[in-house]
């Protein structure tokens, strides 16, 4: 999936998760799959940004507002976090 053309596509999180926060980092159960997964703390930012639907673009800018990254370099590590997201079903792409 190019997300870079997805910029202005909206995404949240799917249902059936439970996530705990672990010291400074998130961690989540997917209770359909049976599955554990790791966020990290930008992940666990990132997921929590998703709680309502929310454009992708967003995302970034509110990551950059964090972060000392480059708006490039923001948008590919999110593309590739989401990406990751979207293969294992955990998020909902929509316009």
């Amino acid at each position: 999936m190019a997300m870079g053309a997805l910029a202005n596509q909206y995404v949240t999180q799917a249902a059936g998760n439970v996530v705990s926060q672990m010291g400074s980092e998130k961690v989540m159960f997917n209770t359909a799959r049976g599955k554990y997964y790791n966020l990290g703390e930008t992940g666990g930012e990132i997921w929590d940004i998703m709680a309502g639907p929310v454009q992708i673009k967003d995302i970034v800018a509110r990551l950059q507002e964090t972060y000392n990254v480059s708006e490039s370099e923001c948008r590919y590590q999110v593309e590739v976090f989401l990406e990751m997201m979207r293969k294992e079903e955990l998020i909902v792409l929509g316009e």
